[in-house]
Formats: C-alpha cells, sequence, structure tokens
C-alpha cells in the first residue's frame, strides 16, 4: 500500500506568502502540463496499491472543468480497489455545484480548502479573497453533496494581528464544523512577496501565546491535536499526511513535487520549462540506515502521540535510545516516555526545533 501526491501549479493569483511551485494560471501551459503528468505517472508508478491520493497546488481549482476532469482521469492508471483517502484542495471561491460533482465522480472523498483568516487586513496581505458569509454557503453545498470530511487552512500570528482577531477566526471556523482543521504560523520565506516589501514578522512571545489559545480553544471544542499543525475529530485524523509522518514512502508527481520510494527521497524540479521537457528531477538521495532513522525520529516526533519504540524495534533492530540522545531529554524533561512511546513534552511543542536539534 502506498501514497501518491500529485502537484498543480496553477493559481488564479499569487498568495504573498506562498514559496511553493505556483505559475498563474494558463490554458496552453495546462494543457501541456497535464499532457507531461500523464507521461510521468506512467514512467514512474509501479503497480502498487494506493491507499491515499492527495491532489494539492498551487491550487487545483483554479482549472476548468475539463481539464479538472482531465486530471482526476490520470488517477485511474492507479490500482485503487483499497483506496481511503482521496483528497483535492480548493478554493472556497471555486466551489460550485457542477465541481463537487465532478470530485465526487471520480471518488473524491476529502477536500481541503484553504480559508486563511476572515479578517479583512489579514485577507488583504496574504493577498486572499475569502468572506465567512460565502463560505457558509460553500459549506451548505459541500454537505449536501455528500461530502463529510472537510479540511479548512488557517493563517494566523501575521504581523500586527492580535489576539483578539485569532479568537475570532478560530469562533467563526468552529462554527462551519470541519473535521479537520490546520492552523500554520505565518513563515515569511525567501523569494515571497512579503520577503521582497521586508515585512517584519511578529513577535515570539506573541505568535507563542496565540499557538497556546489555539491548542486549548480546539482541544475544548472537540478536536484532537494529533500533529503540531493539525487538529481533527476523531477518526478524521489525515490518513495521506500521516504517511509523511510515519516515514512511509509515498510517489510525488508533478513539478516541484517531492517523493520517496525504494529508499530514495527525490525532488522534482520546480521549473515549468524543464518539467515540460520531461527533465523531472532536481535532486534524489540513497538514504543510508541511519538517515532513515533520522527521518523516522524527525517526523515521527511531530506526532502529539509521539513514536511507539516498540514500533522503532521491529522496522530497525535497534533500540532507538541506543541510537540518539533520548534519556537526557527525559531527564531535563523535554521528552516524555507514556504506554509505549516517546514523545516531546505536550507543554514544549512550541520549542519543537531546539529538541530536535538535540537529537539529531
Amino acid at each position: 500500500m502506498i501514497s501518491v501526491y500529485i502537484h498543480i501549479p496553477f493559481c488564479k493569483s499569487i498568495c504573498t506568502y506562498c514559496d511553493f511551485c505556483k505559475v498563474l494560471y494558463n490554458s496552453e501551459w495546462v494543457k501541456n502540463y497535464l499532457k507531461t503528468l500523464k507521461d510521468e505517472i506512467i514512467d514512474r508508478y509501479m503497480g502498487e496499491s494506493v491507499r491515499t491520493i492527495y491532489i494539492g497546488g498551487g491550487t487545483p481549482s483554479s482549472l476548468s472543468l475539463r481539464e479538472i476532469e482531465y486530471l482526476l482521469s490520470l488517477t485511474n492508471l492507479f490500482k485503487k480497489d483499497n483506496l481511503e483517502e482521496f483528497t483535492f484542495e480548493c478554493n472556497i471561491e471555486d466551489i460550485n455545484k457542477d465541481l463537487l460533482e465532478l470530485l465526487k465522480r471520480y471518488g473524491v472523498n476529502r477536500l481541503s480548502i484553504g480559508i486563511e483568516s476572515f479578517d479583512e487586513e489579514n485577507l488583504l496581505l496574504m493577498h486572499r479573497s475569502t468572506n465567512y458569509e460565502d463560505t457558509s454557503e460553500k459549506m451548505k453545498l459541500i454537505r449536501e453533496l455528500g461530502f463529510n470530511n472537510v479540511n479548512l487552512d488557517l493563517i494566523y500570528a501575521l504581523p500586527k494581528e492580535k489576539l483578539s482577531t485569532l479568537k475570532t477566526d478560530i469562533k467563526l471556523l468552529l462554527k462551519l464544523n470541519p473535521e479537520h482543521i490546520s492552523t500554520y504560523s505565518l513563515m515569511i520565506e525567501d523569494n515571497t512577496f512579503l520577503a521582497y516589501k521586508k515585512t517584519q514578522s511578529i513577535d515570539e512571545d506573541t505568535d507563542a501565546l496565540m499557538y497556546e489559545y489555539i491548542c486549548q480553544k480546539l482541544k475544548k471544542s472537540g478536536y484532537k491535536h494529533y500533529e503540531v499543525s493539525n487538529f481533527a475529530k476523531e477518526g478524521y485524523e489525515s490518513k495521506h499526511n500521516l504517511t509523511y509522518w510515519n516515514n512511509l514512502e509515498y510517489y510525488g508527481f508533478g513539478c516541484g513535487a517531492s517523493g520517496y520510494i525504494g529508499g530514495v527521497r527525490y525532488d522534482n524540479t520546480r521549473s515549468l520549462s524543464n518539467y515540460l521537457k520531461k527533465d523531472f528531477n532536481s535532486s534524489e538521495e540513497l538514504l543510508s540506515k541511519d538517515k532513515i532513522m533520522e527521518y523516522e525520529l524527525i517526523l515521527g516526533l511531530r506526532k502529539l502521540e509521539g513514536i511507539k519504540l516498540e514500533d522503532f524495534y521491529k522496522k530497525f533492530g535497534v533500540n532507538m535510545q541506543n541510537v540518539f540522545p533520548v534519556k537526557p531529554l527525559l531527564r531535563n524533561g523535554d521528552l516524555i516516555y507514556q504506554n509505549g512511546y516517546i514523545k516531546i513534552n505536550p507543554q514544549k511543542i512550541y520549542i519543537m526545533n531546539e529538541i530536535l536539534l538535540k537529537l539529531v
């Protein structure tokens, strides 16, 4: 069983914070891209049974209905008899009955929608266009069409954002009653509009306070905090993303996609022109056992439950605490041992990266 990620780099507009592989929508480029994507899948896919599919971007919903149907038809190249989760990313303004019926017809059973914020100033800064009223109407349509697994994204800790703004965003998100919520503190990445404008990040104390509020509020509202940035109602954890955090193998197809197959981690080119020439790869690395164990540790500790020591031993034939300096971090309280799992102290999740650096 394996997972599949497909990257669609096209967008109707470019968000100011985004450093993903993306370009403005162009119908001729889309036509050539989808043909090349088909060739890449045929060339690389080895016929495994697929457990999860995730179509992300970019903005997959920026394509026309005809283009989306062709894209969805490409998933028939995979062996989908045991498919459990099929996620399609979309912007709220692109959602309509025709799109939802098309997605349903091809087996999509999970939607991931970029809300980011309902605050006008935040939206203006991010170059986004969302409002609660439209989102609420679209959510009603989504439910009417039978989708019962929806993720909503939130971005917080924007420059000058107040805690009261975040509280309003969380309140409105909860009114929409999604099964899953992903929350991301704004990172000002190189080669983005915000970086070009020399935008300053919010202060760390406010960022930490906001994260603490999100964790407490969502937990009280019935959401399980199962990964650093992700919250889900019981049974609605993202199966696809757990593939990454459990350090399992997956295909990455499309411009800018990454994959992990046969012990090799690879990155596809971020150059659309190179991709259309079928020059797919930009880098690949055959991982040693030590490197695979490092990934197992770094990714696994993102999960709030942590890493099961018995599973680590079964996978690698060694005890985790004999490979990494776990014991000193257990003594100082950075890590906790509980019910056979090693996990980061929930009170120290916010400084997770510092703890991981001590380990590797």
